[in-house]
């Protein structure tokens, strides 16, 4: 397989009911990791596009985390219904979503 464009990390990290921090899987990552796998699939990336579930990332109450690499763009709060939009504008055309990063004083 030839190195990827873009590796996608998804934060699935899983404490214990009640942790103060929270956790993404609680937040919805699971569904996060499969709906960004279908669109992978669906668009056939599969040399530009990887995508790996991660433990803690560290910005909890910023879940879902998804970081993009090489880029080292941040997106939080990211949900399923975001993801055609990650694949169109950041994957597509190399831009940020604005609304979805995590500022820098904040990670």
């Amino acid at each position: 397989m030839p190195k990827p464009k873009y590796h996608l990390f998804v934060c699935n990290n899983k404490r214990p009911p009640g942790h103060p921090r929270g956790c993404c899987q609680d937040l919805g990552s699971q569904e996060l990791w499969q709906s960004l796998a279908e669109e992978l699939d669906n668009r056939m990336l599969y040399d530009t596009v990887k995508i790996t579930g991660a433990t803690c990332v560290g910005p909890c109450n910023k879940g879902p985390v998804v970081i993009v690499y090489p880029d080292n763009v941040w997106y939080g709060n990211v949900k399923a219904e975001d993801v055609k939009e990650l694949f169109d504008t950041h994957i597509g055309k190399g831009e940020t979503i604005d609304r979805l990063l995590i500022p820098e004083a904040e990670l």
